[in-house]
């Protein structure tokens, strides 16, 4: 696998989270991304981007385009130096929150996308890694 071009931006606020949101759809149409293949990772990625701005208390976005044989995709690193996740598979869990909400943000993520990473250590800071490949 080759990283073919990287790019990092801030996601601080809620506007950024709406700036990371254009990038990765911009990013996608150019590399020729099917719209449904578009709108599936661009929810994903606005999940996330949304739980460092409310969770993670703020952090960054860097993409990366990538190249692995026939395949091309995009990788999206999300960091943040917040209080972390204690018990990242309970996280994960469908239904399971602690913002009140449905409890479908990082599962429901997790199923758009075509590799899901995440790390987190309590008192350190969460790194949720996305990928989405398509055939070229």
């Amino acid at each position: 696998m080759q990283v073919e071009r990287t790019r990092t931006v801030a996601v601080q606020t809620t506007e950024d989270v709406v700036k990371a949101r254009q990038l990765v759809r911009q990013a996608m149409a150019a590399m020729k991304f099917s719209l449904v293949d578009q709108t599936k990772f661009v929810t994903a990625a606005s999940e996330i981007a949304r739980n460092t701005v409310i969770y993670g208390g703020g952090g960054s976005l860097r993409m990366e385009t990538l190249t692995d044989g026939a395949r091309k995709g995009l990788r999206l690193v999300f960091e943040d130096k917040g209080p972390g996740i204690a018990d990242v598979g309970l996280a994960l869990t469908d239904g399971y929150t602690t913002g009140g909400g449905l409890g479908m943000g990082l599962p429901g993520a997790k199923r758009l996308c075509s590799e899901f990473d995440l790390e987190s250590e309590p008192g350190e800071g969460t790194r949720v890694t996305l990928v989405r490949w398509t055939l070229t």
